[in-house]
């Protein structure tokens, strides 16, 4: 006897919702452009230091000495989590809740990392707000994740 639904309840693939989907496109670019800096500023660091010192005597930008000085290693750390980042993204794309979890984790990660490179007392406000309203958005779609 031929039954009226022809795929197993296994092979059934569970549709992402959009909001996901948009989430993860927005990390995908940013942890990715953020990946690529920092993998060309740790492959090329003797010249972005000196591209960026000449650039912070015409130009103003806040911060800029605080980079000037930073370490090599702060580069290939940050590089290295945001592909852990985009990772967990990659995961929570598949549906897959161990990528949320990937994904916290890398961004307190982010957001600790530059009070031990550059000794700071506080971490950034501006990271918290950030990353914090991309993990309580990722965590309103756990319902989605197997």
């Amino acid at each position: 006897m031929e039954e009226l639904n022809p795929q197993p309840a296994s092979e059934i693939k569970t549709k992402r919702p959009l909001f996901l989907t948009v989430l993860c496109i927005l990390t995908f670019i940013g942890s990715g452009l953020n990946f690529i800096s920092s993998l060309l500023i740790s492959i090329f660091f003797d010249t972005f230091r000196a591209v960026a010192g000449e650039l912070a005597k015409t130009l103003d930008f806040p911060g800029m000495d605080m980079i000037l000085n930073a370490s090599h290693f702060f580069f290939v750390a940050s590089f290295l989590i945001y592909a852990i980042s985009a990772f967990g993204a990659y995961q929570m794309w598949n549906l897959l809740k161990r990528g949320f979890h990937i994904y916290t984790i890398s961004q307190i990660l982010l957001i600790i990392s530059p009070m031990y490179f550059f000794k700071l007392a506080t971490p950034s406000i501006a990271d918290i707000i950030f990353s914090g309203l991309f993990i309580l958005l990722y965590a309103n779609n756990l319902k989605h994740l197997a």
